[in-house]
């Protein structure tokens, strides 16, 4: 799915939030290989991450051209700050209400709100979109994720014990949901 672009001021700062294009594919492959080396609570190591820029480029179409995705970059004074994105449980009409959503800033945009609004505006779009629950998962040990997801209205759902493990350290899942 697409969405119209929007500039807001959040603390003194520009902020963009903007759809994906396929233009875009080799900063957000170069991106996220960064931030999956700066943090332990993403689903891999930078080292595997093995797909192509061409490859990123069809996943950015794909999930444009579909009306249950939607993949949100964020970019601050100009700058490329992180992304968020919402996929619907639309395999059965059954499920089809809810929808999963993960986000992923660069280190140096965390700590300054910027997930919150993010987040925020994700939020907005999945409700539009007709959306009914969001659901999420993140790590145990993630206690800023954490409380941001709480102070949104999210709830503890569910754990998965060992889910995860880096540097021979064992991570439990904590799935949460929102109902919209």
């Amino acid at each position: 799915m697409i969405v119209e672009q929007e500039k807001t001021i959040y603390r003194g700062r520009e902020v963009l939030f903007r759809c994906a294009t396929a233009d875009d594919g080799e900063m957000l492959l170069e991106a996220y290989k960064k931030v999956t080396g700066e943090t332990p609570f993403l689903a891999m190591d930078a080292d595997e991450i093995s797909f192509t820029v061409e490859q990123e480029k069809a996943f950015i179409e794909k999930n444009n051209s579909d009306p249950h995705s939607l993949m949100l970059l964020v970019f601050v004074d100009g700058r490329y700050a992180g992304n968020c994105s919402y996929a619907g449980k639309t395999a059965s009409r059954r499920t089809a209400h809810r929808a999963s959503c993960g986000i992923a800033l660069l280190r140096e945009f965390t700590g300054m709100g910027l997930g919150g609004i993010t987040l925020e505006r994700l939020l907005a779009e999945a409700k539009k979109a007709g959306f009914e629950q969001m659901e999420l998962e993140v790590y145990s040990e993630n206690t800023r994720a954490r409380k941001l997801y709480e102070r949104l209205g999210f709830t503890e759902c569910g754990r998965i014990p060992d889910h995860s493990r880096v540097n021979g350290e064992s991570f439990d899942i904590i799935r949460m949901y929102k109902r919209l």
